[in-house]
């Protein structure tokens, strides 16, 4: 996934292009359209009323680019500037989604057993449980903290998938030793249980970047995780501190405060 602009955030060269186009054609289009209406609905009180709605509009035109009109064509202008504006906004969040949606159909494109196959790397990290601990044979609630923390890392960089029931060298574990511990064990309460997680650790609106797809490996069922990036920094919070977690290579970590200020304001050109 490459890096793109701010969600939603219009380019500054397009929206002045937009304001400026608008108020061109507020003085140009929205000014005579007004003057025909004023016609249609006034024009048997008109001082020549005879004349046609053409010869009106045209006379109301030429008279308008004069110094004592000058206050009504600035007021068309700024309408016109304003529509521009607003057009250049919703233009911008046309675009946003149109790259979000071609990031998702990229990232859908490369199917799992590829994914796994290449291994860990920058956008794709594995996980062989969310809340079973393989090793104790019990759940073990912090399973469920690494799987939001390289979630926040992969949406603090430039998105990527989360591989659960995958080990660290490939080997599919699948889902079955997680949802034995739901009270609804099968897809739709792991998806639950995924959901909350992100929604209690990272913020309820980071719950729009994340996307889940249940794939059948090997016999074994494999949850991904398609991350977007972010259009802002999103911290992990356990409670007792707020923290950044960013993708580095092939893992996540976490960034300090001077290192978390440098980077929110070079990724997001901002400050933390």
């Amino acid at each position: 996934m490459r890096r793109n602009s701010p969600r939603g955030k219009p380019n500054l060269r397009r929206v002045l292009i937009a304001i400026g186009i608008g108020a061109v054609l507020g003085v140009v289009l929205l000014h005579p359209v007004t003057m025909a209406i004023y016609w249609i609905e006034f024009r048997g009180s008109l001082a020549g009323s005879e004349n046609t709605i053409w010869h009106f509009v045209s006379d109301r035109m030429v008279a308008s680019f004069t110094l004592a009109m000058a206050p009504m064509m600035l007021i068309f202008a700024v309408l016109g500037a304003g529509i521009g504006g607003i057009y250049a906004a919703i233009d911008a969040r046309l675009r946003s989604s149109v790259r979000a949606i071609s990031r998702l159909e990229k990232e859908i494109a490369r199917d799992v057993p590829t994914l796994i196959r290449l291994g860990e790397s920058e956008y794709v990290e594995f996980k062989s449980t969310a809340r079973w601990d393989l090793f104790q044979g019990k759940v073990n609630k912090t399973l469920g903290d690494t799987v939001a923390k390289s979630i926040a890392a992969f949406a603090n960089h430039h998105g990527g998938s989360l591989l659960i029931g995958v080990g660290d060298d490939g080997e599919i574990v699948g889902l079955d030793f997680d949802c034995r511990t739901l009270k609804k064990p099968d897809a739709d309460g792991f998806e639950q249980f995924i959901m909350t997680l992100v929604r209690e650790r990272l913020g309820g609106h980071v719950c729009r970047l994340v996307h889940l797809l249940f794939t059948d490996v090997e016999g074994r069922e494999v949850c991904r995780v398609i991350v977007e990036p972010a259009d802002g920094p999103v911290f992990f919070n356990d409670g007792m501190q707020t923290r950044l977690f960013v993708r580095t290579g092939n893992a996540s970590r976490e960034l300090d405060a001077r290192e978390t200020l440098k980077y929110v304001a070079a990724r997001w050109n901002r400050p933390a």
